[in-house]
């Protein structure tokens, strides 16, 4: 009977502690470990962890009023909820029109790139109107206040808490009720009721959720600062990118000044804006004029480089493509892309070869987009061409020479949106020939280009034959 009694005792102790095992993708939960999730179907993400108790509404700082009750639409005020300037342009642009009141924004991007300077800045900003509340879970508010006086930063509407537990950081947001909050970092923070230690998918999720709704009951905007995993992605669980209004990356190589800020997800504005900073020492400039920064020191008189043009959003890039194209010491030509789809490289050589008569079988060749950008717009297809061309030729480009254009498998140039804004664009930097689709030229008014010399071509041989007669 005793022995009975001790079995079930530790079965029961056993269905207690069992353990869950989470994605760390999409936070889909199992009970028995799997080498694919059964939510997303990725592989070697389940992960184990302590089976979470229920949380009961109490467990929460801020609840939803008792009496709650839906509210019809026509009957929901407007005022107080209209975006406000941040104080930074470039981060307007890509938020949409500035802070949204009650707007939870996740930004990421790879250690060292910046996150905590430019959200130093922000509170600098939004202090000198409004009462901002930064909480850091990383650092020390001492190691704040080193950067704040590196940054030039104004504290007097700056409130600093060095803290990791969500609930108490609930309880001090709904008490003192800032105009802005910073949480650095979502996976430092921890939630004391969940048994797992601080950055597990299930503290992530909790600790997120917790926040969002902080934020949307008192109405404050709040930036969630998230770690980046191997592949670029935020980690933790997915759910967390869909909760927020908005997820931000900050993207550019530690090795360059140059850093982009973009959206991957907004609720408030477009998700094809981009803004544009340079890390100094006194922290992070914005550049009002891209495609001159991006152009300087752009080398003349020598083969493989073509200017492009990209459209982020509303605003054209111009950025310059070099290509390099040599003879190979081993048995398989060697192929890299640096800011550009490789496998688009692979296609573009592919054309070249079939279309235009050029053999690169025997011929290592290496693209890189100069400035740390990355060009995943087909218009920048025949700059790369021009310029794998141009290196294998050894025939230099016009230095005021700008290529624009999509390339078909059949060797056709195919027309491109936003052509005029790209034109005034290449005209404004200083450029004086265009080398454009001709279906593209039936659509635009070339007398809005004096200074420009528009030249239509309809397939990439006639594109290569232009730079031979340069």
């Amino acid at each position: 009977m005793l022995a009975w009694a001790a079995l079930f005792f530790y079965f029961y102790a056993m269905a207690k502690t069992r353990e869950v095992f989470i994605c760390s993708a999409c936070g889909a939960q199992t009970l028995q470990w799997r080498g694919q999730c059964p939510g997303c179907h990725e592989w070697n993400t389940l992960q184990a962890a302590a089976q979470p108790k229920a949380l009961s509404r109490s467990n929460t700082r801020v609840s939803v009023p008792a009496g709650n009750r839906p509210v019809p639409l026509q009957d929901v005020a407007e005022t107080g909820h209209h975006p406000y300037p941040s104080g930074i342009a470039s981060l307007d642009r890509v938020l949409g029109k500035g802070l949204v009141p009650g707007a939870a924004i996740l930004i990421g991007g790879e250690p060292g790139i910046g996150k905590s300077t430019i959200l130093l800045q922000l509170c600098g900003e939004v202090s000198k109107t409004k009462n901002v509340l930064y909480v850091t879970g990383e650092e020390s508010v001492r190691q704040i206040k080193l950067r704040a006086v590196r940054l030039n930063v104004p504290e007097d509407n700056i409130s600093l808490v060095a803290e990791s537990d969500v609930d108490e950081i609930c309880g001090l947001i709904e008490s003192m009720k800032p105009d802005l909050v910073v949480i650095d970092s979502i996976q430092t923070m921890r939630c004391t009721d969940i048994s797992s230690s601080a950055g597990t998918v299930s503290q992530v999720k909790e600790s997120s959720a917790r926040f969002l709704n902080v934020a949307k009951t008192l109405e404050i905007p709040t930036f969630i600062v998230g770690h980046v995993n191997k592949d670029g992605a935020i980690a933790g669980p997915k759910v967390m990118e869909h909760i927020v209004d908005t997820v931000l990356y900050f993207e550019g190589d530690k090795t360059l000044p140059y850093r982009v800020l973009r959206a991957v997800k907004n609720r408030y504005g477009s998700t094809n804006e981009i803004g544009m900073f340079d890390m100094t020492g006194r922290g992070l400039a914005q550049i009002e004029n891209p495609s001159q920064v991006m152009l300087e020191g752009r080398p003349l008189g020598i083969s493989g480089t073509c200017v492009a043009c990209v459209m982020e959003g509303t605003r054209p890039v111009l950025s310059e493509v070099q290509a390099l194209a040599t003879k190979t010491s081993f048995p398989s030509p060697r192929r890299t892309a640096s800011g550009f789809d490789y496998n688009r490289m692979y296609l573009l050589l592919a054309v070249l070869e079939k279309r235009a008569g050029y053999n690169f079988s025997s011929q290592d060749v290496y693209v890189n987009i100069i400035g740390g950008l990355k060009l995943d717009e087909t218009a920048c297809d025949l700059p790369v061409c021009i310029a794998m061309a141009s290196s294998f030729l050894d025939l230099p480009v016009g230095e005021k020479t700008i290529a624009i254009g999509e390339v078909g498998l059949g060797g056709e140039v195919r027309s491109v949106t936003h052509l005029e804004t790209r034109l005034r664009e290449a005209q404004r930097v200083g450029f004086d020939t265009a080398i454009v689709p001709k279906h593209n030229l039936k659509m635009i008014d070339p007398a809005q280009f004096p200074d420009l010399k528009l030249v239509g071509v309809s397939y990439l041989r006639e594109a290569i034959n232009t730079i031979k007669l340069k």
